[in-house]
């Protein structure tokens, strides 16, 4: 039984939307995020209903030189399947079907309320992509933090540290997308993405248990991360966001641990680029220093080129050795010290 809950909207909130003539007022979604990710990601339909099997070569076979007369031992190549999981994201969007009536603005008020739920499952896929934790919430999936978090690890040799020690710490992830290094999958038989469904009137119930009639959205996205090959991630941690702002200390521009020279590091960790569609990522503080800069170096290895969006239109695109650099604010400035 639905139940009216602080998850309806209200006359109130009807009231915060309308503007003197009764109109639905164009909200400023002073929430939005950047999350230019979205644009890069590479999404695989899963093999099973609800996770994807990958299958990874762990060992190469042993090969020898032989001589006249003489054999060699059989030899096989060794491989590992691993288990990546789908996670469910979902939300509800009931309207008391008489406040929609209001004004005629049926239309717009709806609109104007899926908007948020958009951009906000957008923010939370973005956050989990790379701060999503298994071991924390078993609902979800592993994000590439969690992935790449230790320099002892398996893949720590993807893991390169900027030499931060305080608390505004931050990394930037190179990421070439592809059916062979890393992607996104959604379940077997289902559809990639956001998916948004009109469910019509429904009858709800309030606090108290009386019924009354609403409009309701349903959102879902399916999604997982499947890192088939941990060599096509590399991620930059510990960058000190003030040392980087500043241009001193771990982040001058003579220090090893300078973020130029250190994604240049990353571009070398690579095996080949041309295994997909690459891209870096890191926050705002970050990226606004990397457009300073592209425009005061006269190196070529950064700059700012006309691209075109995913809608089609042309854009000043930030580029490091010809690779964009996408801001993504699910990318913070307090990260935990990665050693």
């Amino acid at each position: 039984m639905a139940v009216l809950s602080t998850g309806q909207l209200t006359l109130a909130d009807y009231s915060k939307r309308t503007n003197p003539d009764g109109k639905i007022d164009p909200i400023a979604e002073l929430l939005s995020q950047q999350n230019d990710v979205l644009e890069d990601v590479v999404f695989r339909e899963a093999n099973q209903a609800t996770s994807h099997l990958a299958t990874i070569r762990t060992g190469l076979p042993p090969v020898y030189w032989r001589s006249y007369n003489q054999g060699v031992p059989n030899s096989k190549s060794t491989t590992a399947q691993i288990v990546e999981p789908c996670a469910m994201m979902e939300a509800r969007s009931p309207i008391d079907k008489k406040l929609l009536t209001l004004e005629d603005n049926s239309a717009a008020f709806r609109l104007s309320e899926d908007s948020a739920f958009i951009e906000a499952m957008s923010q939370e896929f973005t956050n989990k992509l790379f701060n999503g934790n298994v071991g924390i919430d078993l609902k979800t999936f592993s994000g590439l933090a969690t992935r790449y978090s230790s320099t002892t690890a398996g893949n720590g040799g993807n893991v390169i540290l900027a030499g931060g020690v305080g608390s505004d710490n931050a990394s930037i992830y190179l990421v070439v997308w592809g059916e062979q290094s890393v992607f996104c999958t959604f379940p077997k038989g289902s559809q990639a993405g956001l998916q948004a469904r009109d469910l019509g009137e429904q009858k709800m119930f309030d606090a108290n248990g009386y019924a009354y009639q609403a409009e309701e959205t349903l959102f879902q996205w399916d999604a997982g991360l499947v890192v088939k090959d941990w060599r096509y991630v590399v991620r930059i941690a510990n960058i000190d966001v003030s040392d980087w702002v500043g241009v001193t200390g771990t982040q001058a521009s003579t220090a090893a641990t300078n973020v130029i020279k250190l994604m240049m590091r990353a571009i070398a960790r690579i095996p080949n680029m041309n295994m997909g569609r690459a891209g870096f990522y890191c926050n705002r503080s970050i990226q606004e220093g990397l457009m300073i800069q592209a425009l005061e170096k006269s190196s070529n290895a950064l700059g700012i080129n006309q691209a075109l969006s995913q809608f089609g239109q042309q854009i000043n695109q930030l580029t490091f050795m010809g690779i964009p650099v996408r801001g993504v604010d699910a990318l913070g400035i307090a990260e935990t010290l990665v050693s």
